[in-house]
C-alpha cells in the first residue's frame, strides 16, 4: 500500500478533524439554521457521492451482463441498508436534538451516545473510501486513482460539518473546548479502519466490486434518509437545510466529474 492510498485513507479524518476544531472559535452555541445548513449539506455530499462514485461505477462494471446489469447493484444496495438497520438496533446511540436514545437500553452517558450516532454512519463512509481504492490497488476495474481521490475529498468536505455539529453543541452542554474537539475526531476514527480492513480483503473485494459499491451506497443514503434529512428538516419551516443540500450535491457532482 503506497503513501498516496494512505493519504487517501486519512483525508476523510482530516476534515472531520478539520470540522470539530471549530469549536475552539466558538463564541456561542450553534444556531439551528446553521446546524441545519451543516446537515443539509452533508447529506447532499452524501447523496452524490453515493450515485455518482459508488452506484453508477457498480453498474458499469456489470456491463457484461446487458439489460441485467442492474442486478448486483440492487442486491448490494439492500444488503447495505439492511447492515445499518442491524447496526442501528444494536448500538445505543443519541441523535441531535433528541432526549429519546435509540437502539438496547444503555447507561452510557448522552455524550458517549452522541458520539456513537456519529460513529455508526462514520462506517459506511470508511467503507466505501476502502472498496474504491481496493479497486484501484488491484488494477482490476475501471477505478481511477482521481476518482478514488475524488471520492476521499468529497467525504472529508461531507465530514467538516458533521465534526463540527458533534463538537459545538457538546461544549455548549458545558463540555470544555479540548474534550468536545476529542469527541468530535474520536467520532471519525472508525472511517480509516474501516477502510483499512476493506483493503486487506482486496483479494475477496475485487470479484465482489460491484456489489460492494453499491453496498456502501446504500448504507450511506440509510443515514441519510433516517438520520439527516429528518435534522434538517426538524424544528421551524426553513428552506436552508434544501438550499444547503442543493450546494452540497453540486460540489460532490462537479468534483467528481473533474477528478474522476
Amino acid at each position: 500500500m503506497n503513501l498516496n492510498t494512505v493519504l487517501g485513507l486519512l483525508i476523510p479524518f482530516f476534515g472531520t478533524a478539520a470540522g470539530a476544531a471549530c469549536v475552539f472559535f466558538m463564541k456561542d452555541k450553534m444556531g439551528d439554521k446553521v446546524q441545519r445548513g451543516l446537515t443539509g449539506f452533508a447529506s447532499g455530499v452524501m447523496v452524490a457521492a453515493s450515485f455518482f462514485s459508488l452506484i453508477i461505477p457498480a453498474i458499469e462494471q456489470s456491463s457484461d451482463m446487458g439489460s441485467l446489469s442492474f442486478i448486483p447493484s440492487a442486491i448490494g444496495f439492500s444488503l447495505g441498508i439492511v447492515f445499518l438497520l442491524i447496526l442501528d438496533s444494536v448500538i445505543p446511540h443519541l441523535h441531535l436534538n433528541t432526549d429519546k436514545a435509540e437502539g438496547p437500553k444503555s447507561k452510557l452517558k448522552k455524550t458517549t451516545m452522541m458520539v456513537l450516532a456519529v460513529t455508526l454512519h462514520n462506517i459506511p463512509e470508511g467503507m466505501a473510501v476502502g472498496v474504491v481504492y481496493a479497486g484501484l490497488i488491484s488494477g482490476q476495474t475501471a477505478i481511477t486513482a482521481s476518482g478514488a481521490l475524488a471520492l476521499a475529498i468529497g467525504i472529508a468536505i461531507q465530514n467538516f460539518p458533521e465534526g463540527a455539529i458533534i463538537s459545538m453543541p457538546l461544549c455548549a452542554e458545558g463540555k470544555n473546548k479540548g474534550k468536545a474537539f476529542l469527541s468530535g475526531v474520536l467520532s471519525s476514527a472508525v472511517e480509516p479502519v474501516a477502510a483499512l480492513l476493506t483493503i486487506l480483503a482486496v483479494s475477496f473485494i475485487v470479484p465482489a466490486m460491484p456489489y460492494l459499491l453499491s453496498f456502501a451506497a446504500g448504507a450511506m443514503l440509510y443515514v441519510v434518509v433516517e438520520e439527516l434529512i429528518p435534522e434538517m428538516s426538524s424544528g421551524e419551516h426553513s428552506n436552508v437545510g434544501v438550499i444547503s443540500f442543493s450546494i452540497g450535491f453540486i460540489l460532490m457532482m462537479a468534483l467528481d466529474v473533474a477528478l474522476g
